[in-house]
């Protein structure tokens, strides 16, 4: 708690540091220019000129000129328009400290005006800070965002990586979103506001590092529940929002190649023969039909691939001349990578009592401990395409998007334990030297169509008595059809133990391999599994938005919709062991056994527990709510979502071994139709809102919802499953509710300046139902299942600043620092049974932390531009503080600890310089502090720490360059 305190010291000295700029001046540019008819070349009256980022406006004079005062230094876009001229937009206008930027427009004339081009989905400025920041400040709920410049200045590659960035979020195994310390089933993900499907195996949530951080335009993060938004929003809704038609056309293109400090040279990367990735990763290795595997069933050495990566970047629009005006964007991007490590530790312990105390050991099983060290290689290819086609008229808008992502890893994972045994007597044979060698070949894809309709309907206006008078209606709609798909085709497992050569008696016995089949069960130690998940989503959703202006004509609205999602998933499994045959391999332990095996002849079944099974989940909700201003400075948003659930699964054996554990039951049961779940369940989701503007730079917002939290189709299913033969057991509970969640929150936002920013929040989640995992011991079998606890809640603080430093300090223009820090407590309550069991070995416990919700989250940048050679330099430095992954359980005669991820820390550095008028060049360096990713096993009941995994990631080295056309 002492180094807890000190950090939060140290941090907020740094945001107040952060914030004193704010009474500083600063010495201020502004823009400036002439605005010309371009069919004619004279000067042009009465035209509207705006700066996107700030939202301020001119009208040009008699002489067509217009000027910007006081305008803040830095890069801005600037839309010029006039009825009867097509408009125009100016890009990149930099204005510098103490300096007037001149900017001229010329405006061809049309036959008719064109609303804003809305095929791209987003607003103009969507991919800077303070177009962002703009939105944040509008938005009715909560929310944060980081642009696409913001995700390239810190090497974001991926949108896991870019969620890093945004206050109070974080990613959990590199893959997906937790947000205010909620993890996965909590947090919803949404494509341009679609809703995705997900194939990933556990879990309901998307993984985040499928989408290419040069296919977003933006990632928005919205923190509180409004009726617009999907129920199970509770943490918040990451939407990733893809780029969209440019109004200039542009042609760009990058190449750029990486090198991680880790990669082995001179052939020792960990592969194996057959092993890599291809081109396009896709490859077909289906089980064989003749039933001849072949291959190799373990790693081995090789050179390292060079990693690489490109990406290109078309688009524009084009007016017609019957007025439609069309557009198209496409982008492309391509990147093969790897990683390795050889020092990584993955250790297994429990706490038994050693006299009067616990005490950490390492658990053994069959007399084998599991205190392992790990080699790890990584070949990976990942693909991404998308294109967007548009067309608007006036008032009509629609747009036809379509977008594929691909990530195939190829991983080659080597465990040895030689730390359990000394061998210092030849005839001990006790926790002897045992390796394990795991290969996995994995293909994820990810695809959406889109197509989506905007309309503005121009009907007479209509008092509405003395409240004020209606306006022109808006209609959205979006039609959908996304797939995942994850396929394993060939995972090999093979485990051995080693007895080295000894004499005994004169007589001498060589060093020799033996199968590695620890409960005797013989079709543990290999294995080869084909494994493949499909999910698809169809959805439909319909909104009407009734704007209208009140009694002091101030704006606001009245807002509809229906929503309809049906997700239909295929989970298909097929195992297969080499039978133990009592065969062995003799040779020293530097040679592997795995190497020549399958070569040897050796028998090998299929696995008759496998059960495939099929899920069907339908969500149909339809929503109110109101967007009311009662005065300037006091506005209330408030409604309700009304959502039903129906969630189906139906389980296919493979054989009639399969067994399944019944609700209540007391002992395994073979399958009948009684075993497919089928659960539902209709929720009123309220939600209200008061916005306060005290003064015009500040705004404080308070709002309190409802929200759920769903089973996944594994969670509900009660059937035996198994990673692989030999595996954790996983069985689900038919009987799982859904979570409940009520949600409070505070913000406060201040922005001194156009683009500045002093913000403070406060959130408090109360969780009925939480679905947590626990182990049970049951029909002499150990497994994992969900429950529900109790009771949960979850409390936290949000603090972030954004400050030109250029405002302190003239010498520091061009610097800009922002800084974000979350702070969470959370709990949640141990049913009866885990109380109990806890308390009959003596460490009585009745509460402990949420799992995945991190203790506090650090964001620190400081970028760096200049205006005269446009070099950008960032710097940025993310902490995620400890984290509950795995809860702990009692034992008969003992207990496991909680384990914990301990705080990491990375540092990651950009410079982008132009070379040439169209040139940039680009070099990153990520994880520069190379910290140790750590686990721990914790307890309050034993005295210090032990090491669960361990590993280190690298630095990674990156050059790229970038053409414009």
């Amino acid at each position: 708690m002492t180094s807890r305190l000190r950090r939060a010291t140290v941090l907020s000295m740094t945001l107040l540091f952060c914030l004193a700029p704010v009474l500083w001046a600063q010495e201020v540019g502004g823009i400036r220019g002439v605005v010309y008819d371009k069919d004619f070349g004279v000067p042009l009256a009465s035209a509207q000129v705006q700066i996107v980022e700030t939202g301020d406006k001119r009208t040009t004079d008699s002489e067509g000129h217009y000027v910007f005062e006081k305008v803040a230094p830095g890069t801005y876009t600037l839309i010029v328009s006039k009825e009867g001229y097509a408009r125009q937009v100016v890009a990149n206008s930099v204005v510098a400290a103490g300096r007037m930027a001149e900017v001229e427009a010329s405006l061809a004339g049309e036959f008719l005006e064109m609303e804003e081009f809305v095929a791209e989905n987003q607003e103009l400025g969507g991919g800077t800070e303070i177009g962002l920041l703009n939105l944040r400040l509008e938005s009715p709920s909560i929310m944060d965002a980081i642009s696409s410049d913001l995700m390239t200045r810190a090497g974001a590659s991926t949108a896991a990586d870019a969620v890093r960035l945004v206050a109070g979020a974080t990613v959990e195994d590199g893959k997906y979103a937790v947000v205010r310390g909620l993890p996965d089933r909590y947090v919803n993900s949404q494509l341009n506001g679609v809703r995705l499907p997900t194939a990933d195996e556990d879990k309901r949530a998307v993984q985040l590092d499928q989408f290419p951080g040069a296919l977003i335009e933006s990632i928005q993060v919205s923190k509180t529940f409004t009726p617009d938004q999907q129920g199970d929003a509770s943490g918040g809704a990451v939407n990733l929002v893809l780029k969209g038609i440019p109004d200039e056309r542009i042609l760009k293109v990058k190449v750029g190649t990486e090198y991680n400090t880790q990669a082995p040279w001179g052939g020792d990367f960990l592969s194996y023969d057959g092993g890599g990735v291809n081109f396009l990763g896709r490859e077909d290795r289906d089980i064989p039909d003749n039933g001849l595997f072949g291959g190799t069933m373990g790693v081995a050495e090789d050179d390292a691939p060079i990693n690489h990566n490109w990406s290109l970047t078309a688009g524009g629009k084009r007016d017609l001349d019957n007025g439609v005006r069309i557009g198209a964007f496409t982008s492309m991007y391509y990147k093969r990578d790897s990683s390795y490590y050889d020092d990584g530790v993955h250790d297994i312990y429990e706490a038994r009592l050693d006299g009067s105390s616990y005490r950490m050991q390492p658990f053994e099983q069959y007399g084998y401990t599991s205190l392992y060290d790990v080699t790890a290689g990584v070949e990976s290819v990942q693909w991404g395409a998308m294109g967007v086609l548009g067309a608007e008229i006036e008032n009509h808008a629609l747009s036809l998007l379509y977008m594929q992502t691909q990530v195939t890893e190829d991983k080659a994972t080597l465990m040895e334990d030689t730390r359990g045994s000394l061998y210092r007597d030849a005839l001990d044979i006790s926790a002897p030297y045992h390796r394990n060698e795991t290969l996995e070949y994995t293909e994820r894809s990810q695809s959406t169509v889109q197509l989506k309709g905007r309309h503005t309907l121009e009907v007479p206006e209509y008092p509405l008595w003395r409240l004020g008078r209606t306006l022109n209606p808006g209609i959205d709609w979006t039609l959908s059809h996304s797939e995942a798909q994850m396929d394993q085709p060939d995972k090999r497992a093979f485990r051995t133990w080693w007895q080295p050569g000894r004499e005994v008696a004169g007589l001498v016995f060589p060093a020799v391999h033996f199968g590695y089949d620890p409960s005797g069960s013989g079709n543990e130690f290999a294995q080869r599994i084909w494994k493949e998940i499909t999910e698809e989503s169809d959805q439909a959703s319909l909104n009407l938005k009734l704007p209208f202006q009140q009694w002091a004509e101030l704006e606001g609205y009245l807002k509809m919709g229906l929503f309809h999602d049906q997700v239909d998933r295929k989970y298909k499994q097929d195992g297969f062991y080499y039978e133990f045959d009592d065969t062995s391999f003799p040779a020293p332990w530097e040679r592997r056994w795995s190497q020549v095996y399958v070569g040897e002849g050796h028998t090998i079944t299929a696995f008759n527990d496998d059960v495939d099974y099929t899920g069907d989940q339908k969500i149909f909700a339809w929503y109110q709510m109101l967007d009311l201003p009662l005065t300037s400075y006091l506005k209330v948003i408030g409604g309700a979502r009304f959502e039903s659930t129906d969630l189906s699964i139906t389980n296919l054996p493979e054989s009639d071994n399969a067994r399944y554990l019944p609700p209540g039951g007391t002992g395994w049961t073979q399958f009948g139709p009684e075993a497919d779940v089928s659960f539902s369940q209709d929720d009123a989701l309220p939600s209200l809102a008061l916005e306060i503007t005290p003064i015009k730079p500040v705004k404080v917002r308070g709002s309190y919802s409802q929200t759920v939290a769903r089973q996944t189709f594994k969670e509900l299913s009660p059937v035996m499953q198994m990673e692989y033969l030999g595996a954790d057991i996983f069985v689900g509970n038919a009987d799982l509710r859904m979570s409940a969640l009520d949600n409070y929150d505070l913000r406060l936002d201040y922005e001194p300046y156009k683009g500045g920013l002093v913000s403070v929040s406060w959130f408090y989640k109360d969780v009925k139902d939480p679905i947590e995992y626990v182990q049970r011991f049951q029909a002499s079998l150990f497994y994992t299942t969900a429950v529900n606890y109790p009771q949960g809640w979850l409390d936290g603080w949000e603090l972030e600043v954004r400050q030109d430093l250029g405002r302190l300090w003239a010498s520091l223009e061009g610097f800009t620092a922002g800084a974000n820090a979350t702070f969470i407590e959370s709990e949640v309550t141990l049913p009866d049974d885990e109380r109990d069991a806890f308390a009959a070995v003596g460490t009585p416990t009745s509460t402990r932390d949420m799992m995945g919700a991190p203790e506090h989250l650090y964001n620190l940048n400081l970028t760096y531009e200049h205006a005269k050679y446009r070099t950008q330099i960032g710097l940025f430095y993310s902490v995620r503080g400890d984290t509950l992954t795995e809860g702990g359980v009692a034992l008969g005669n003992g207990y496991v600890p909680d384990v914990y991820s301990e705080e990491f820390g990375t540092l990651n550095l950009s410079i982008l310089q132009p070379i040439r008028e169209h040139l940039k060049i680009m070099f990153q360096a990520k994880n520069i502090t190379n910290p140790e990713i750590k686990e721990v096993y914790r307890s309050d009941f034993v005295s210090g720490e032990a090491t669960k995994t361990s590993y280190r990631r690298g630095i990674d080295l990156a050059l790229g360059l970038e053409y414009e056309f």
